[in-house]
């Protein structure tokens, strides 16, 4: 079962081209199933076996977003041991995954992204790249390993775009605003060189050691400013993409633009956002039509 892991996840890094997060997010999942159905052949797998794995789960107070990503993993699995003649048929395939709220993200306001956006100290090489981070993330909606991952040569100060690698290596192009452009150059210009300290790079990001900056040490920095900034509600990196659509969508971007800007795959993923689209009508119909009250 061990060398059907490893093929299985080479798989998924070779063929699937999935990230390596992506990947040990898959192998945690299956190893945790493995280890409940214990030592047996694959012949032996069944549904039943299955569901009494995901119900253990929910019984151990996993939320129904956990269990259902956990019979995601399962299925693919068993995909690809019926697509390599482990088994004939996938046991996983008649299961439902269990019903998802879909939770509204928790967004700041425009006035919280400003304040935020404030904090870092303009005097210090730190507070220019931190600048420079946060004025891209809420310019761009990137998520936080994208944002980390960009490379000098991803962006294009002159024309107002970068170039992102996103889920399952798809590259897209977004806008990058005045603002942002100009924080990023003045990084380039005063902060990188002396970060690198001789060192040299691909990143963009660098931290002081010159080393290529880290998801955790940017999410530590967010909240260290989160906090300066008073903010009341739990900031994360994601909390600014979800600002960079949700202020976009208020101020009339379609939702296919929005989505193209996020790397959503499927615009159902962005329709987490269609209450606001809701709102907006409702008040431009309160405001214009003849008989609104």
């Amino acid at each position: 079962m061990e060398n059907i892991l490893k093929n299985y996840t080479n798989f998924l890094k070779i063929e699937k081209r999935y990230s390596a997060n992506t990947v040990e997010a898959y192998r945690r999942d299956i190893s945790r199933f493995l280890q409940f159905a214990g030592e047996g052949p694959v012949e032996a797998f069944d549904s039943t076996q299955i569901r009494s794995y995901l119900l253990k789960c929910l019984e151990e107070g996993r939320n129904s977003r956990s269990t259902a990503r956990y019979l995601s993993s399962l299925k693919s699995f068993f995909n690809f041991l019926c697509a390599e003649d482990y088994l004939k048929d996938n046991p996983a395939k008649i299961l439902e995954s269990p019903k998802l709220w879909r939770k509204l993200p928790n967004v700041i306001s425009l006035d919280e992204v400003e304040a935020l956006l404030a904090c870092p100290d303009p005097k210090t090489l730190n507070g220019i790249r931190d600048k420079a981070m946060l004025e891209v993330l809420y310019a761009t909606g990137l998520r936080v390993s994208e944002l980390v991952s960009l490379k000098v040569s991803d962006v294009d100060l002159q024309v107002g775009f970068l170039r992102s690698l996103g889920k399952g290596s798809k590259e897209r192009v977004v806008p990058l605003g005045a603002v942002a452009q100009e924080a990023v150059q003045d990084y380039l210009d005063v902060a990188r060189r002396s970060l690198l300290n001789g060192k040299t790079a691909h990143e963009l990001f660098i931290t002081r050691l010159g080393r290529k900056m880290t998801r955790q040490c940017f999410w530590k920095t967010l909240k260290t400013y989160a906090l300066k900034a008073n903010l009341k509600s739990s900031v994360s990196p994601h909390t600014l993409r979800h600002a960079f659509a949700t202020h976009l969508l208020e101020r009339g971007a379609d939702l296919r633009s929005v989505q193209e800007m996020l790397g959503h795959s499927d615009i159902s993923t962005t329709q987490i956002y269609t209450h606001i689209l809701q709102d907006r009508m409702r008040a431009v119909h309160d405001k214009f039509h003849p008989r609104a009250g």
